[in-house]
């Protein structure tokens, strides 16, 4: 059902990369949730009513506003969907994660009132009578959110959206509430214990948990969240795929929805060329421009080879970093003989998750070089990074 909506309402839909298709998508998904929502929302509370049951009235009212959930997400495809301009130079990629975060406050507000009016059933109870009809609605209800589920994360993960991740996880978190209604429902109808506001609350509880899954996510993305290894690995992968590349570091990758904009530092052979060297990388800067979604900015680093001396300072320090931590490296390596000391200037590049701080490791350098050799020093750059 899912590819026979795609097929007919979104054209060149494997071109994802264009704004356009990528909008159609967004407003495929909204479309159907909204109609959908709309009909599970009258369907419970018109069940709700007629039992008297809070938690089915309840689960009807969040569907309603799912509707304005997808609303919010139709919107920002469609402003996400625009050019960049004067006052927006990179685009308008990142509306995306404004309205999952948009989202992810309505949730959690329909949370909010859901367990208010929970707590105040089990203070007051009242007499609900069974209802076939509200179990066959909300076991429909449950089908149609899973499918739904699937059918957004299905959408998302076309077009790597936050928006329709926040959605896709909030249809799963439907279902569940939903159905933890119906069982509410039965047992209370069996058993003569009234679960109406006990599963009212549980039902808040588990939107809440949503919302705050949603908003956590999407924040993680608007800081600018890492990206994934695969696409770093791709990236480094591409850039080694040129001749006269001898090692990347200082890559940084910014994300602005689709659109990925990075900076690497690409060490080259010292005697190449400047025109040789600018070639290579207006080399690989057309070649991402060309293949991938990537805008990629180079800066070539010349490093001295096949100096025998420099290589054997470069293994030692190389080496003494490694032993303060298997997970640093070095790059920009270049010696400075004077007539007093021989220099060692370097880069140290640590993972983020390092434990130790950036003056500790600067430290231990120099002690073990201390203890080496009292001519050479050691002048190293720390800095936390993404290994490259």
């Amino acid at each position: 059902m899912g590819k026979l909506l795609v097929k007919l309402f979104v054209k060149n839909s494997s071109d994802t990369s264009d704004p356009a298709v990528r909008r159609a998508y967004g407003t495929l998904a909204g479309v159907v949730g909204i109609v959908l929502n709309i009909l599970l929302a009258v369907g419970k509370i018109c069940a709700g009513v007629l039992s008297g049951a809070l938690s089915v009235t309840a689960d009807g009212l969040n569907n309603l506003t799912d509707c304005g959930s997808n609303a919010v997400s139709v919107i920002g495809f469609k402003v996400a969907g625009k050019p960049a301009d004067k006052e927006h130079p990179y685009g308008h990629q990142r509306m995306e994660y404004i309205a999952a975060m948009i989202v992810a406050f309505i949730v959690f507000v329909v949370a909010i009132e859901l367990g208010v009016e929970s707590v105040q059933k089990l203070i007051e109870p009242t007499d609900g009578s069974w209802s076939i009809t509200a179990v066959i609605v909300l076991s429909v209800s449950v089908a149609v959110k899973l499918w739904m589920f699937f059918f957004n994360r299905s959408l998302a993960k076309k077009i790597s959206s936050e928006a329709l991740k926040a959605t896709a996880t909030d249809s799963v978190s439907d279902a569940g509430a939903t159905a933890a209604v119906l069982v509410a429902l039965i047992i209370s109808h069996y058993t003569d214990v009234d679960l109406d506001g006990v599963m009212g609350l549980i039902v808040a509880v588990l939107i809440a948990f949503a919302g705050i899954g949603i908003f956590r996510s999407t924040l993680s993305q608007l800081l600018g969240k890492a990206p994934d290894k695969a696409v770093l690995e791709d990236i480094k992968q591409r850039i080694r795929s040129h001749n006269g590349v001898l090692g990347i570091h200082d890559l940084n990758v910014h994300s602005y929805g689709k659109k990925l904009y990075a900076t690497a530092h690409v060490e080259v052979d010292a005697r190449m060329g400047l025109s040789e060297g600018h070639d290579l990388a207006d080399g690989i800067e057309r070649d991402f421009a060309a293949h991938t979604d990537v805008i990629m900015v180079v800066h070539v680093d010349p490093i001295q080879v096949d100096d025998p001396v420099v290589e054997r300072y470069r293994d030692m320090t190389a080496g003494i970093v490694r032993a303060i931590d298997p997970s640093f490296s070095i790059h920009d390596f270049r010696v400075v003989d004077g007539a007093v000391r021989v220099n060692l200037i370097f880069d140290v590049a640590m993972p983020f998750e390092a434990k130790m701080s950036e003056a500790e490791v600067e430290r231990r350098i120099k002690d073990a070089f201390s203890t080496i050799d009292g001519k050479l020093y050691p002048m190293p750059t720390v800095e936390r990074q993404i290994s490259a």
